[in-house]
């Protein structure tokens, strides 16, 4: 977005205690460089800049923390932005205006809402018409490695060199995947796992059905034959609707129905977390 961004992410400690002490120190060197090439991008970690990190216990743990926070995450994200931002302006200072917001979500209904809520937003502020005209959007991304045959057998296959190589896979097999970590040994990303029980062309036209339905002005329609999206999905309608229009006012600091953030509790203080009075008076069905 013009002065925003939307992020779903997914802190995966499990996949960094899979890495040894050497993975987790390149990992690191390369996010945090000690030194960089003429055009910014980050040497490659000569052994004596590894050893800095694993032969020191501590640093190490504290590192391996590190790569599966949100929090640094972000810092070092915005940090990036931030920095190529005001060389290309020739400004200095501050770049973005506050600290991130993050809402938990806590279910999977509330998880593709979100997916949508976050691929649709070009599309909801007038910036693009359709998906694949999407700019920066993940979906764009998945659509054109779709399209290009690059996703064949994606499930299988830990491939390092589609357009979206670098992004979660959507889809997940409860049933047949693997449990566990599923480090991914491409290079592009942590993990294999995916994070929706939907596949991609479902989740295509969900979103495309979607976004028709809540722009009253777009045209086309589903053909009669064919079952409308959200009864083949068992979704409801009008809570669809409501979720993927104002996700962001519905929601605080986690995100599910009303029963699971009643149910949730904060870890450190043991509290529930706040219920806001759209989400209260919306009926939801667990």
């Amino acid at each position: 977005m013009p002065n925003h961004f939307h992020l779903i992410l997914r802190s995966r400690p499990d996949v960094v205690a899979t890495w040894d002490d050497s993975e987790v120190a390149r990992r690191w060197l390369t996010l945090c460089p000690i030194r960089r090439k003429e055009d910014g991008s980050a040497e490659e970690p000569n052994e004596f800049e590894l050893n800095s990190i694993r032969n020191d216990p501590d640093k190490l743990k504290e590192i391996r923390t590190r790569l599966s926070h949100v929090s640094w995450w972000m810092r070092l994200l915005c940090q990036n932005i931030g920095t190529r931002a005001n060389r290309e302006d020739q400004e200095v200072g501050k770049f973005f205006q506050g600290r991130y917001k993050a809402v938990r979500i806590l279910d999977e209904a509330t998880l593709l809402a979100c997916a949508a809520y976050v691929d649709l937003n070009p599309i909801r502020a007038a910036i693009a018409e359709t998906l694949e005209e999407s700019d920066y959007t993940s979906v764009q991304r998945r659509i054109q490695a779709m399209t290009s045959n690059e996703t064949m057998n994606a499930s299988t296959v830990d491939r390092s060199n589609t357009t979206d190589s670098f992004m979660a896979p959507l889809t997940i097999d409860e049933q047949n995947d693997p449990i566990g970590p599923c480090a991914s040994t491409a290079g592009t990303r942590c993990s294999k796992k995916g994070f929706l029980t939907i596949c991609l062309p479902d989740y295509l036209e969900l979103l495309d059905a979607t976004a028709r339905i809540v722009r009253a002005d777009k045209s086309g329609s589903t053909p009669p034959d064919i079952a409308p999206i959200f009864e083949r999905l068992n979704l409801d309608v009008g809570y669809w609707k409501l979720l993927a229009k104002d996700f962001g006012r519905l929601f605080s600091s986690v995100a599910g129905t009303p029963k699971g953030i009643y149910e949730m509790r904060s870890l450190k203080s043991k509290r529930r977390f706040y219920l806001k009075r759209l989400n209260r008076e919306t009926a939801i069905t667990s």
